[in-house]
């Protein structure tokens, strides 16, 4: 997903998805780990400080596209497996 978009949901290992199929088809459960997911935090285009050099212009976000290397019948049988467990219980 471009790195300003505003729906962008992120787990705490970084796995990003639209927030579309993290309602939809994942139930906020991470296929990779199963925890949950939060809004990712959009990157600033700009350096604000002179002394740092950060922002997109000085770390840009990757081009490549990284897929999951689980089918989709097995991210839908984790899903179901713990989908009903908050995820700050899982």
């Amino acid at each position: 997903m471009a790195p300003d978009a505003s729906e962008a949901r992120i787990c705490s290992y970084e796995c990003t998805y639209c927030a579309d199929c993290v309602d939809r088809v994942l139930h906020n459960v991470c296929p990779t780990c199963g925890g949950g997911f939060a809004p990712r935090p959009i990157r600033p285009k700009t350096a604000f400080r002179d002394t740092h050099k950060l922002g997109l212009g000085h770390h840009p976000a990757s081009a490549t596209r990284v897929h999951s290397k689980f089918s989709a019948q097995d991210i839908a049988a984790h899903v179901a497996r713990i989908k009903d467990i908050p995820p700050n219980q899982r």
